[in-house]
């Protein structure tokens, strides 16, 4: 009898733990799911104002299509989302006569990429290493502390990691991408300039020695661009955008966050 009485309490115990921590864990990935995967870590620091080589921030601009551009990319079945693409329709002057009746023809104006997709993007905080700063305190009777100097000036370049066509125009919407993803100052280059510090100290006991390395963070980003040969088709008086051939490539980029610098600390 005790032992049937053992079993159901071991029965009831499990069954009230194991649900607990079900919803426990189902809890906490609810939260990580909430987690900014841009949100920057606590030993990413910004040297905007510190770094005594001052960036120029290379803001993309913004082609709005204007209304006869819009009129004539909005029934298409492939988007067209490139920039330059949509500067140079802007400037293009299409009037044809209201006369012209029986008129037809066809301008080509190239084969472009059409738009880009951004399927993953991604933070390498440890992009590439700038610097190292070292204290020895081996042979010391107190603690001491160590700052970030910046030893020698260091340019961090992007680049997109396999080729295509019209590489100019991928990295503009591969940027125009990133940035609205992340919301984070990114930059194809970028540089850290010679003596800029930072105020964060970091501490070094008695007989140990530290190391402090310095590293710039990138976006890795990967998507799919669409290309196509675009046409003008002029009929009588009307006109419209005629998009044939299309294909679709994946690519994948490296792109700097402007003037932010990640730290790592070894002690030994």
């Amino acid at each position: 009898m005790k032992r049937y009485i053992l079993a159901v309490l071991m029965v009831c115990l499990y069954a009230l733990v194991f649900p607990a921590a079900g919803f426990a864990e189902e809890e906490k990935s609810d939260e990580d799911k909430k987690k900014d995967p841009f949100e920057i870590p606590s030993h990413v620091l910004d040297i905007a104002k510190e770094n005594t080589y001052p960036n120029s921030t290379e803001d993309q601009e913004v082609i709005e299509p204007s209304d006869l551009t819009e009129e004539l990319i909005s029934d298409l079945d492939v988007s067209i989302t490139n920039p330059d693409l949509i500067k140079m329709l802007n400037e293009t002057s299409l009037k044809p006569s209201p006369i012209a009746i029986g008129y037809r023809g066809m301008v080509y104006l190239g084969r472009w990429p059409l738009n880009y997709e951004s399927l993953e993007t991604n933070i390498n905080w440890e992009y590439q290493k700038i610097n190292t700063n070292e204290l020895n305190n081996l042979g010391g009777e107190q603690n001491q502390e160590m700052n970030y100097i910046q030893q020698e000036q260091k340019e961090i370049k992007g680049a997109l990691t396999n080729k295509i066509k019209n590489p100019d125009d991928v990295k503009k919407m591969m940027l125009l991408a990133a940035k609205e993803k992340t919301d984070l100052p990114l930059s194809y280059n970028t540089i850290i300039g010679k003596n800029t510090k930072k105020d964060n100290s970091y501490n070094i006991p008695v007989e140990k020695y530290g190391t402090l390395t310095a590293y710039s963070p990138a976006v890795n980003e990967k998507g799919q661009v669409t290309f196509g040969e675009v046409y003008v088709e002029l009929k009588g008086s009307s006109k419209s955008i005629v998009v044939k051939n299309v294909t679709k490539q994946g690519i994948g980029g490296w792109i700097p966050i402007q003037d932010y610098v990640s730290f790592s600390l070894q002690v030994k």
